[in-house]
């Protein structure tokens, strides 16, 4: 079986050597091996574990929560619902996120059509009747 280096599997997945390490010492990958000089062997299996710590990460879980997943994970059949229930959490949570930045996309897109019109016509006056944004077209 294939073993990568912290550095080998810092690299893959675009996190720093710091950041694995604070990972271990936080319990988030109590699965990975070590040497018997404590040298970390990672396996396939831990960085796919890792892309689903990081997963969890990007919604805005706090690093405890993920800890609970992880302890939840080595529990077996046990955890199952708590599992399924937190991921049902996190998926609400980044539907919430998906739903505010399609909020921020229409005023970026619509800032966006207003200042290349402007450009076009050479002057901002042509949005003078347009309320949306008035306030911020003077920065």
């Amino acid at each position: 079986m294939k073993t990568y280096s912290i550095s080998e599997v810092a690299k893959e997945l675009d996190l720093t050597t710091f950041t694995l390490r604070y990972y271990d010492k936080e319990g988030l990958i109590p699965f990975v091996e070590r040497t018997s000089s404590g040298i970390r062997l990672f396996k396939q299996s831990d960085i796919e574990a890792l892309k689903i710590i990081e997963c969890l990460k990007s919604t805005g879980m706090p690093i405890k929560e993920i800890k609970n997943f992880i302890d939840w994970c080595s529990e077996g059949d046990a955890s199952l619902q708590q599992r399924y229930e937190m991921f049902l959490e996190r998926k609400a949570v980044v539907e919430a996120q998906i739903a505010d930045l399609k909020k921020t996309m229409e005023i970026i897109d619509h800032k966006c059509f207003y200042y290349k019109s402007a450009l076009e016509a050479g002057t901002e006056n042509i949005h003078k009747d347009i309320n949306i944004g008035n306030t911020l077209t003077h920065e």
